[in-house]
């Protein structure tokens, strides 16, 4: 089939690429000419394990190109709406301003399509209502609005596209409408669809609700986890063996169970305060407001590391040396979106520390975008004369550091495992002291 998916971003690329792979004509549009240049020459603008592959081998084939004028989506049938919700500024609600241009540039190119029902098929986060509002503005032209939200993770976004554990269709209400969208849609999912993958059908609201549902619901969990790493600092109990106990138990599970310094990102965050603010706007905020309360807990734990990093040097951070093993949010990407390894670096530099921060993949991108801070190619160098290590983001490469030789190359041995990565008995042996989350 012919497809657009409009917005190239971290969801876009991957969408439009993974499209292609299962054999569909797609062209991918951006206003950023330099991202679409990049794209084009069939060159990943992000890090994302499995993405430069896909990417070059379609745009190798010419199933996969990228454009800055919408009037090269013309001849497409669905169109793909994969554009960034932020928060918006000077409030917890979601900005729309991408979604809305996306489809006011849209409309004018949508028409009939001798293959059947054009589709517009939102994929973005958005408060719940949105798709019911745009399908008003969308429906003179003939076209329908579909929503098919995405559940990509961040490091595996090729296999959740080409594999996602469910495909979930919000369908118009008219009868006719949604029996079309849906097997219009099927056609474009054939490949999933013939792998058992579940598909739910549902209305619109559903549709949107689910999203922002499943990232409450992860955040709750983290944040739980990381509320009983306080009791257990408070206590002496150990916060892993808490949470490999009720993990144990199969309504619990042991998937998100691990303390650390807390979730960031481009999602979990900005969505779950996104969610707050679109119940305070439906009269229904206080079905939320424990999402005020796990929000709070998250940005607890970056605060109560820097406070371990404050005592670890004596009760002052200025003039110590504070090396940061990890930039990005979480291992496998480049991503420092909310990122609590960045703002917990920015703290304790603005405590007066000289901070040094290494990471695999975001530190070339951070040493580009931030030139005030000091960035090391690798952790041998970041570390060297350090007073204490932070490993903040929880990279395969630092799992893998040898304490012994890296105590060669530091001022004091002293690591904080923000994310409870390390084993303690083998750093404890190699003569560091060492401190986790939760953890005696």
């Amino acid at each position: 089939m012919r497809i657009s998916v409009i917005g190239c971003g971290y969801l876009g690329a991957v969408h439009a690429a993974c499209m292609a792979e299962v054999g569909h004509d797609v062209v991918g549009i951006d206003v950023d000419a330099a991202k679409v240049a990049l794209l084009s020459a069939g060159q990943a603008p992000f890090h994302e394990p499995g993405f430069n592959e896909v990417l070059a081998r379609n745009v190798a084939a010419g199933r996969l190109r990228f454009s800055t004028d919408f009037a090269d989506l013309a001849d497409a049938q669905v169109h793909f709406i994969g554009v960034g919700t932020p928060q918006a500024p000077g409030s917890i609600a979601a900005d729309l301003t991408y979604v809305d241009a996306a489809i006011t540039a849209l409309v004018p190119h949508l028409g009939e399509h001798p293959d059947g029902p054009t589709l517009v098929v939102g994929k973005s986060t958005v408060p719940v209502g949105t798709a019911a509002r745009l399908a008003e503005v969308v429906a003179p032209t003939g076209a329908h609005l579909v929503w098919n939200p995405e559940f990509l993770r961040e490091g595996f976004a090729v296999q959740d596209t080409l594999s996602p554990d469910r495909i979930v269709y919000g369908l118009p209400t008219d009868p006719a409408q949604a029996t079309a969208s849906r097997d219009t849609l099927d056609a474009v999912y054939r490949t999933l669809l013939d792998q058992d993958i579940p598909r739910l059908v549902t209305d619109y609201a559903t549709a949107e609700l689910v999203k922002v549902a499943a990232n409450s619901f992860l955040a709750t969990k983290i944040s739980f986890i990381n509320a009983m790493a306080e009791l257990c600092e408070a206590t002496g109990a150990d916060v892993t063996q808490l949470a490999e106990a009720i993990g144990h138990d199969d309504r619990i599970g042991p998937k998100f169970l691990k303390a650390g310094i807390g979730f960031g990102g481009g999602c979990l965050p900005k969505d779950i305060r996104a969610f707050m603010a679109r119940a305070g706007e439906l009269g229904v905020d206080q079905a939320l407001t424990f999402l005020r309360e796990v929000d709070n807990i998250n940005d607890r734990r970056r605060s109560h590391a820097v406070e371990l990093a404050r005592t670890a040097v004596g009760g002052e951070l200025s003039g110590k040396r504070i090396a940061v093993l990890g930039a990005a949010f979480k291992p496998n990407s480049d991503d420092m979106r909310n990122s609590p390894a960045l703002d917990i670096a920015n703290a304790i530099a603005g405590q007066g520390a000289s901070v040094v921060i290494t990471d695999p993949a975001a530190g070339p991108v951070l040493a580009r975008q931030r030139p005030d801070m000091e960035v090391a190619p690798d952790a041998a160098t970041a570390v060297a004369g350090a007073d204490v290590v932070m490993l903040l983001t929880e990279w395969q490469d630092f799992r893998d550091l040898d304490p012994a030789e890296l105590k060669a190359h530091v001022a004091t041995p002293w690591i904080i495992d923000g994310r409870n990565a390390l084993d303690p008995v083998a750093w404890r042996a190699a003569g560091w002291t060492y401190q986790g989350i939760g953890r005696p």
